[in-house]
Order: structure tokens, then sequence, then C-alpha cells
């Protein structure tokens, strides 16, 4: 607002070592996260970002191939194919227009924000950032879990540290959050080591493994046999597979995390900030190449781990529990090459619980602060880490770092997200009208959506999950927005030319008297009226020229609004038309802005309103208007601590 700047929170008085730590880098209206930035200095080319993300969505392979044989058995090669189908065909075309769609990493949330606006954009805001909190969080937890289940299963390991997983979870996930509490700008050079190695190491694992099989023919006639013997015609083992492929959805994750780090993607100096098409390109290529080269992996890695590990390894208690490819490491190349694997495996799967965390620190500052749902305080970065870090400490506990049992959970926070991606690319195609992307996209989030139910229903643990965080964030946001409902939420004012007009007339007159007026019929005789009743309740001398304000509510949901105030005459009146997403908040706004730009106190003239007070109270929070006068008045007191510095206000 002009005349006024905003400083983080506490601001004008000394602040201590450790608030000061906490807040560094806080800036007002702005995620702070360590990815979130579109500085030029940060961009990379896509190939390099892909691997930051690709930490998340490669990282799968750890544990991925095991779920997969333990939830479909010996058809896990043949639901692998189907999962691949969907994400060749259904995810990635879905996310290359979400790509297109909000360039600039606000992914496929903001798009539905954006396609159902007020309470009910914002609702359903609240309800998909706790099945995204889900998916980030069980990232974190069932990353470090599966990276302690690496540790833990290596030959070379001390006897000593046997039966310690939780712990060893634990502490990795205390490093991690270390890391995020001192800073983290060096992820893209790291991610790349990690992510080549990674992808190099597996490959070496695939081939070697289907070198044995090619040396080996009869294991894959045996596999083959069984599959038959369980399932006797191919119409049944297609049946089965679609019927099953939705215990796989692990295989889906990364698509929101590649949306998401589009700012670090390096565009072209001819791109325009609406529309930076080299940066989209990227983002397209970025998407493709991820999902080949995790389409392949998937389908080889599937294959080779069904055919050559027995089925009860994969069980609880097995050595290929949450280890698959790791077990094929050390039992064709060697416990020496094994433990290399392992280790950077270890390394991918504890980063991957760096690149969730950095969606997380994403996701909380663009959204909550915003909607008056969480304490200023939540744009940092240390702050919300710490928060962060607790609560997978909860989750890790709960679960007793089981990969397994977390699994659902996961699942289901990915197939939600991705589901919700599909239902906003659907509702966009529909409002430009293009007919046969709406019909395609309708029968992605179709096939999505039975995607999601069906593994809610297997696994709900990932609903109860989500659940608790929705549960959290709205009570949270309630209590949130009801605390800082009095402050002021105005990010700027601006007057057009007839407005600046009629307050320079009044200015050079004398005082500033501006009644307040609830706009109805706006015929003569309410401004005639509204002004003798005025003059005489609050005695306005006759002589002394009057201003008339209407603020008309244009979206209750939204908590800081920018203000256009225009001016109008009508009738031989006077009058300031502002819209604003509150009242009282726009009014208070405006005469701190008069005082500001003219150096006089404004007078601001209220009348009674009759009815309940509590029922305006509530009016105020969700639809922005209620008992204004005593609202104006305590956003001006807490704006303004210096009585003599505050704007008037008159009730009659």
């Amino acid at each position: 607002m002009a005349g006024q700047t905003m400083e983080e929170p506490g601001a004008g008085r000394p602040v201590g070592g450790l608030r000061r730590w906490l807040l560094h880098g806080l800036q007002p209206g702005r995620a702070s996260g360590p990815y979130t930035t579109e500085s030029v200095e940060h961009q990379r080319p896509w190939w390099r970002v892909m691997c930051l993300t690709g930490l998340d969505y490669f990282s799968t392979l750890g544990y991925q191939p095991g779920i997969a044989a333990l939830a479909a058995g010996v058809i896990s090669p043949i639901a692998t194919l189907v999962l691949v189908a969907l994400t060749l065909f259904g995810a990635l075309p879905v996310y290359r227009r979400v790509a297109r769609e909000s360039p600039h990493g606000q992914g496929s949330i903001a798009m539905l924000e954006r396609l159902l606006p007020r309470w009910n954009g914002k609702l359903l805001v609240l309800a998909l950032l706790g099945f995204a909190a889900t998916d980030f969080i069980i990232t974190i937890t069932l990353s470090a879990a599966d990276a302690s289940a690496h540790i833990m299963e290596n030959p070379y390991l001390p006897e000593s540290l046997g039966g310690l997983q939780v712990e060893i979870t634990l502490v990795l996930i205390a490093l991690l959050g270390a890391v995020f509490l001192k800073g983290f700008k060096e992820a893209i050079g790291i991610a790349v080591v990690l992510v080549g190695v990674y992808l190099l190491l597996n490959l070496v694992v695939i081939v070697v493994s289907f070198g044995h099989l090619l040396a080996n023919p009869g294991l894959v006639s045996d596999w083959r046999r069984l599959l038959f013997n369980e399932h006797p015609d191919v119409l049944g083992i297609l049946v089965v597979a679609l019927l099953v492929f939705p215990r796989l959805a692990l295989g889906l994750s990364g698509f929101e995390t590649g949306v998401a780090v589009m700012p670090l993607i390096k565009g072209h100096p001819s791109d325009i900030p609406r529309r930076p098409e080299a940066r989209i390109r990227g983002a397209h290529r970025l998407l493709t190449t991820a999902a080949i080269i995790m389409s392949v992996f998937l389908i080889t890695s599937s294959f080779v781990t069904t055919v050559l590990i027995p089925h009860r390894e994969f069980e609880a208690g097995g050595e290929a529990n949450g280890r698959a490819l790791a077990f094929l490491a050390h039992q064709y190349v060697g416990n020496g090459f094994g433990t290399i694997y392992d280790i950077s495996t270890v390394l991918i799967l504890w980063f991957a619980g760096a690149s969730a965390m950095a969606g997380l620190l994403n996701l909380v500052p663009r959204y909550l602060p915003r909607y008056g749902m969480a304490p200023d305080w939540s744009r940092a970065v240390r702050p919300l880490v710490l928060v962060f870090t607790l609560i997978a400490f909860l989750i890790t506990v709960v679960f007793e770092a089981d990969v397994t049992a977390q699994g659902g959970a996961y699942a289901t926070g990915v197939l939600v997200l991705i589901t919700s991606a599909a239902l906003a690319v659907t509702l966009s195609s529909r409002r430009r009208r293009r007919r046969a992307a709406t019909v395609a996209f309708a029968l992605i989030t179709v096939v999505l959506g039975y995607t999601t139910v069906a593994n809610v229903i297997e696994r709900p643990d990932g609903v109860r999950i989500a659940s608790l965080f929705i549960a959290a964030i709205i009570a949270t946001s309630i209590l949130s927005r009801v605390f800082r409902a009095t402050e002021l939420r105005v990010t700027g004012v601006h007057l057009d030319p007839v407005a600046q007009q009629f307050l320079a007339d009044v200015v050079e007159r004398g005082e500033i008297h501006i009644i307040a007026n609830e706009p109805n019929e706006r015929d003569e005789t309410e401004y005639r009226e509204k002004e003798a009743e005025q003059r005489h309740d609050n005695h306005i001398p006759a002589g002394e020229p009057v201003l008339f304000l209407e603020v008309t509510v244009r979206d209750p949901s939204e908590f800081e609004s920018e203000l256009i105030v225009t001016g109008e005459e009508r009738f031989g009146y006077r009058i300031l038309r502002i819209e604003g997403a509150s009242i009282a908040n726009a009014i208070a706004g405006l005469l701190l802005h008069i005082r500001d730009t003219t150096g006089k106190l404004p007078h601001i003239y209220f009348a009674w309103t009759e009815g309940n007070p509590l029922m305006y109270l509530l009016r105020y929070l969700f639809f922005g208007d209620g008992e204004v006068a005593p609202l104006t008045r305590e956003v001006l007191r807490q704006a303004e601590p210096d009585r003599r510095r505050r704007p008037l206000v008159h009730v009659g």
C-alpha cells in the first residue's frame, strides 16, 4: 500500500538470534522455498532439471519392483505394462497440458483454483493439499525407510546395527531436515550426479540379469508355465492385470514434481512471462524423457525380479523386501558391486526425500498464507522444515519404517494428485471448447479415477492419513483465519484520475469527510437521505463537502487484495467505489492510504447495523461484510497503534 512498507513479522522491534535465524529470507507475499525462484541465475537446461525431479521419480526403482511383485505376483510384468501404458498415454499427456497452462510451477492445484473460484475452489485446494502432504511426507518417510532397508540388508553391515531400521530411518530424516535448515543451494548439481550414477548401476543390474536369463532359458519357461497354470487364457491374464495394476501406482510418482520445478528450466531471451514457450518446450522434453526412461526401467526390472527372485523373498523379512534390484545386484554381480549399488540407492532415496521436502516448501507458502489460513511465518523455510520433519518422525514411528505398509498411503497421494490434474485439464479443455481434447482427457480422468478408487478400497491407509492431514489443515486454517481476521489485508491502493480529483478537491476545502454507504438502489433519494442522516447524527458542518464510499465484495474467500478505487458522480454526489475481499478491510486500507498521501486524518461515518453480533461476525469471516463499523475500527487499531495517527471512525 502506498505510504506503507510491508516487513517481516516483528519488524520495528529487536529480533532475537533464534527468531532471526528461523525467519531468514522471509519475504511477505512470496514463497521462499528452494525451488520456487525464477531468477535466471538459478535456471538450468531441462535435462539437468529432469535429474532433480528424477530424484523422486527414478528412486522408486529402489522399491517399486518388489512392491509390484508382492502385489501382483506372477502377473507383475503384465500389470506393469498396463501401468506403463497409463503413464505414456494418460499421465504424460495430462501433465504436458498442465505444463503449458501453468508454466511458472503452479501445477494442477492452481489450475483447479482458477477454474473453481471462491470458497469452493479454496476448500478443494485445502483437500488436495492434504493429499499432496500425504504424497510428499510419505515420500520422505518411505524413501528413508527403504534406504535403511538397503543398509540393513548389506552383508558388510556391523552386527551391532542389526534390528535398528527405525532408528536409522529417523537419523536419515533428521539429516534431511538439517540440510534444509542450513540451506539447499546445490541441489541440481548433486541430483545430476546421483541420478546418472543410479540409472547406470540399474542398467548394469538389469543387463546382467537378462544375461543370466539368456543363459538359463528354463527360468523364463518356468515363469510362463506358472503364469498359465494360474491363469489359463490370455484374456483372463489381461483382466487380472487390469484389476491389480492399481497396486503398482507408485510408478506414477514424479509428474507433479516435474511441473513444480518448471521455474528452474532455462528459457530463451525471447520468452514472454505470460507464455514462456522455450521453458514450456523444455518442460515437455523433461516430462517425456523421464516417462520413457522410467517406463523402460519399470518393464525390464519388473520382469527380471519376478522371474529371478523367489516370491517368499519379497515378503516381510525376506531379503528382497523393498530392495529387489539390490538383491539381484548382490546375487549376480557380487557383494562389492552390490554394496556400491546399495550406497547409490541410499543416497538417491535420501535425496528423493529432499525433492519431496522442496515440494512441500513450494506448496504451503504458495497457498495457505495467501488464504489467511496460516501464520505469516509459514512463508519462511526453516519453521516449515521443523514442522515437516517432526511429522515425518511420527509417521516413521507409527509405520515402524515398513516400506510395504507405507506403499498404499504413498500411492493414494500420488493418484489423487494425478487424477485432480486430469480433471483440471478436462475442465480447461471444456472451457476452451476443444471437444476432442475434452473427451480424451475425460476418459483419462475416468481411468485414473478408477485406479484411485481401487487403490483406496484395497489399501485405505492412504485415505486415513490424508484425512488426518486434511482435518489438521482445515482446522488450523480456520483458526488462523479467525485470529488473523482483523489484520490489514490490503496489498496496494490505486485511485483512478476521477477519484484522485475528488480527493484533491476535498483536501483543498479542509477536513476529509467520507460517508460509508451500502449501495442499494443508488438513486438520488438514497444519497440525499444518507447524507442528511449522517450530517444530523454526526454533526457534519453544512458547508463541509463529503464523499460517499461504497465497497462491493468481489470474492470473500480471498484474504489479501489490491484495491482499485474508481470515482463516479451521480445526481451531484461524489462517490468512491471499491471492490475488495472484505468491506471493513477495504475501508481501513483506503483511509490509511488517504492519510499517508494527504497528510490529513480522514473521518469515516457509519450507521449501526441491526442484528445479532455473532451472526455478523460469521458473515465477516466468510462473506466479507458483517458489522462494518466496529470491524473497520479494529482493523485500523491493529494497523496503526498510535491513536494520534489513526483515521477517525464515527458511528451514529
